[in-house]
C-alpha cells in the first residue's frame, strides 16, 4: 500500500534524532509522495536538525521527568496534559497512516493518541537498554523495532523485530577520499584521530582531549574535536591557542560528519547507539568511552558487545585522563591492528536497518 501521511516523534538528543531522520529518508525514497511530518520537544535540537533535513517539524511542550528533587518537577504534569491535547489535535488534523516513534519526550504523546484514535503504531529502541518511554508505549504499539538482542525482558516477544539502527542515508556507500577529506578541515595527509562526546558534548571527554593536545603534535598525529554546543565556550582558549596549522580543527558541532569519518584514522566516542551503529557501517576502529550518567549504564553494555570481540577499545571514563593518549599513539602507528579492528567492527553492521523498519512499517499500514 503507497504511503501518504506519516507522523515521526520524538528527539532531545542526536541519539534519537538521526535514526529518525534515516527512516524518514528510507521512507521518501520508497513512496517519494509521501507527506512526513516530524513532532518533537520545543527548546530541543530537533527543532534545528530536522527542518535542515529538510522536513516539517511542530514542536510540544513536553519536558521530562528530573530525576532529582527539583522545581522543574512541579511543572512535568501540566506540560504532559497540554502536550497530550495537542499531539490528539494533530494526529487528528494530518490523519497519519502510520505515527512512529524514536524515543525522547515528545514520542510519548503523539505516540499515545494515536494509539487512541486507532492509527497504526511503531517506536524504534536504538539502545540495549530501552528508555522509559518506549517500555511505556510498548504495550499498545504495533511493532518494536529493535537494535539488540535480549529485549523480550522489556517488550512483548511478539511485537518485536530485529532490524538494527538506521543510519543517515549520507553515511552508506561513502566514497570520499581521506587526503580530500582531511583537506575540508584544514589538514593535510596525516594520521588523524576524531573525536566527538555526543551531540550536546561531554564535559570529561573534552578535558582529556584538552590534555593530550601537545601529546598529539609531538607524535605527528592530526585532530578534528567537536565538543558539543553545551562545552562550546569552555573551549574558546583552545581556539586562540591552536588551529588548523597545528594539525588541530576544533568546532561545537560537525555539519559534514561524513567527511570527518573519512578524513578519520581512528575516532573516540562516546558509546551511545547511533554513533556505534555509523562507525559499524563504516568500518572504523574506536575508542569507546561509556558515559557512566545513562540508564542502566547501557552505554557499557553497548561497547561491551565490540570491545568482546576486537571490535573496538573500551575506556571508563575514570581511566581517560591517564590511557587515552598511549592508547591513541599505540593504535596509530600499528596499522595492522586498526585494520584488525577495522574488520571485526564491520562484521556487526546492518547497513539495510532503515529499508528494513520501512518495511515492517508497511507490514502494520496494510
Amino acid at each position: 500500500m503507497p504511503l501518504h501521511k506519516i507522523i515521526i516523534s520524538g528527539g532531545g538528543t542526536g541519539g534519537h534524532i538521526f535514526p529518525a531522520i534515516a527512516i524518514a529518508d528510507a521512507l521518501k525514497v520508497k513512496h517519494p509522495n509521501a507527506e512526513i511530518l516530524f513532532v518533537g520537544a520545543l527548546g530541543k535540537m530537533e527543532m534545528e536538525r530536522v527542518p535542515k533535513a529538510g522536513y516539517k517539524i511542530i514542536g510540544l511542550p513536553v519536558a521530562g521527568l528530573q530525576r532529582r528533587l527539583t522545581a522543574k518537577n512541579l511543572s512535568f504534569p501540566f506540560k504532559l496534559l497540554k502536550s497530550l491535547r495537542i499531539a490528539k489535535q494533530i494526529v487528528k488534523d494530518f490523519k497519519p497512516q502510520v505515527v512512529i516513534g524514536v524515543g525522547g519526550y515528545a514520542s510519548g504523546p503523539i505516540v499515545k493518541m494515536a494509539n487512541k484514535l486507532g492509527v497504526p503504531t511503531l517506536v524504534q529502541e536504538q539502545n540495549s537498554h530501552p528508555g522509559l518511554t518506549n517500555r511505556l508505549l510498548s504495550k499498545k504499539v504495533d511493532k518494536i523495532c529493535v537494535a539488540y538482542p535480549g529485549l523480550e525482558q522489556y517488550f512483548p516477544k511478539e511485537k518485536i523485530v530485529f532490524t538494527g539502527n538506521p543510519i543517515r542515508q549520507v553515511f552508506k556507500g561513502i566514497q570520499a577520499n581521506s587526503i580530500e577529506a582531511k583537506a575540508k578541515f584544514c589538514l593535510v595527509d596525516k594520521p588523524t584521530l576524531l573525536v566527538v562526546g555526543g551531540s550536546l558534548g561531554a564535559a570529561p571527554v573534552n578535558r582529556a582531549v584538552e590534555n593530550i593536545l601537545e601529546g598529539l603534535q609531538a607524535n605527528g598525529i592530526q585532530l578534528i574535536w567537536q565538543t558539543g554546543k553545551n562545552y562550546w565556550q569552555a573551549n574558546t582558549q583552545v581556539l586562540e591557542n591552536h588551529n588548523a596549522q597545528d594539525g588541530i580543527w576544533v568546532g561545537a558541532f560537525i555539519d559534514n560528519m561524513e567527511e570527518a569519518y573519512a578524513a578519520a584514522d581512528l575516532v573516540v566516542s562516546r558509546a551511545g547507539a547511533i554513533a556505534i551503529s555509523e562507525l559499524m557501517v563504516l568500518a572504523k576502529p574506536s575508542i569507546l568511552v561509556p558515559s557512566p550518567y545513562v540508564a542502566e549504564d547501557h552505554q557499557t553494555k553497548n561497547a561491551l558487545a565490540l570491545s568482546k570481540e576486537t571490535a573496538a577499545i573500551l575506556i571508563a571514563e575514570t581511566d581517560l585522563q591517564a590511557n587515552l593518549i598511549e592508547t591513541v599513539v599505540e593504535l596509530m602507528a600499528d596499522k595492522t591492528t586498526l585494520n584488525e579492528y577495522a574488520n571485526n567492527t564491520k562484521k556487526f553492521a546492518k547497513p539495510q536497518a532503515a529499508e528494513h523498519i520501512v518495511e515492517v512499517i508497511e507490514s502494520i499500514v496494510a
